[in-house]
């Protein structure tokens, strides 16, 4: 077929309107499974202490009527420390662009900011789940918050070749990475029972994508499956499948944005992000026809016990 001479057609005209949707797309994921199960709380301190403490172990305790011994020792609580560390996003528009009619948003700024505090949220997400030593920091070097990785080092299964953190009081030394092995139901079975044993309750297991797809072929998967919501701590945030263990249910859910080799076994009762300034807008000093923002947040990883709990490590990812 042949379009008849002297059709006018839209590839000659002018002046047509352009069809530009008013809705803006994104795929880009923002949950942070982590940070939304685990509490919440506030330090005043850039260095922040907290104590840690346990019963002695559990024996046969029999003793000869009217019999005088000496005293049982004191054994002193254990004192740990991290440190909080600044995330911050920025953003400026000129003064033009915040003014002209834009498709998508009402003002180009707002979109921004609003942008940027997602940015940030998933930034937290990830220095928590990834291998981050905490680092005390100086005039060229920022301080770091230690990831849940760097405490993990009494609960862990990891390859033979692979090392836990070394610390006594400051999670300084991050987990060496060993070879990588498939992620199994005995790995995760023993993961479990090492928290148990350690007086943990083992409620999530938190995985990479490859690692959600090995765990769901596991026999212990409940066969009716389980959708929870909310954002609570007592919550279980984010879709999961339950894994009937022997020491309870554990939901599996997984995690965008933690590393992808290692599989965590969290008690969200015993960790919680603190801020020294919580999460704000400040509007910065004008400097010309622009305007400026900055997002920032100081906040610390407080790993209350790390024997709440445990790491499968050095899994494969593909």
């Amino acid at each position: 077929m042949t379009m008849a001479t002297n059709t006018f057609a839209t590839y000659a005209a002018k002046g047509i309107r352009e069809d530009l949707s008013n809705v803006i797309y994104s795929i880009s994921p923002e949950e942070t499974p982590y940070v939304s199960n685990i509490g919440k709380g506030t330090i005043t301190n850039t260095a922040f202490d907290y104590q840690t403490d346990s019963l002695a172990a559990a024996g046969a305790n029999v003793q000869l009527e009217g019999d005088e011994t000496a005293y049982d020792a004191v054994v002193a609580t254990v004192r740990l420390q991290n440190y909080a560390q600044i995330s911050r996003k920025s953003v400026v528009i000129s003064g033009t662009q915040d003014k002209v009619n834009t498709a998508g948003r009402r003002q180009e700024l707002s979109y921004q900011i609003a942008k940027r505090g997602s940015e940030l949220k998933r930034d937290i997400e990830f220095s928590c789940l990834n291998n981050q030593a905490a680092v005390a920091g100086d005039a060229t070097t920022a301080r770091s918050t230690a990831s849940l990785q760097a405490y993990l080092k009494t609960n862990s299964n990891k390859a033979g070749d692979g090392t836990d953190p070394v610390y006594t009081t400051v999670p300084t030394d991050p987990r060496n990475d060993g070879t990588q092995r498939d992620f199994t139901e005995a790995i995760l079975k023993d993961v479990i029972q090492q928290v148990w044993t350690e007086g943990g309750t083992p409620k999530i297991l938190m995985v990479g994508s490859f690692n959600k797809q090995a765990a769901s072929a596991f026999a212990g998967i409940a066969g009716q499956r389980f959708n929870t919501t909310g954002a609570k701590p007592s919550t279980i945030v984010a879709a999961a499948d339950i894994y009937v263990s022997d020491f309870g249910n554990v939901s599996i859910v997984p995690n965008r944005f933690q590393s992808a080799r290692s599989a965590f076994v969290i008690d969200p009762e015993y960790a919680s992000i603190d801020f020294l300034r919580p999460m704000q807008t400040i509007e910065m000093a004008k400097t010309g026809d622009a305007d400026k923002r900055l997002m920032l947040c100081e906040w610390g990883h407080r790993v209350k016990t790390e024997k709440a709990h445990g790491i499968a490590a050095d899994l494969t990812t593909s």
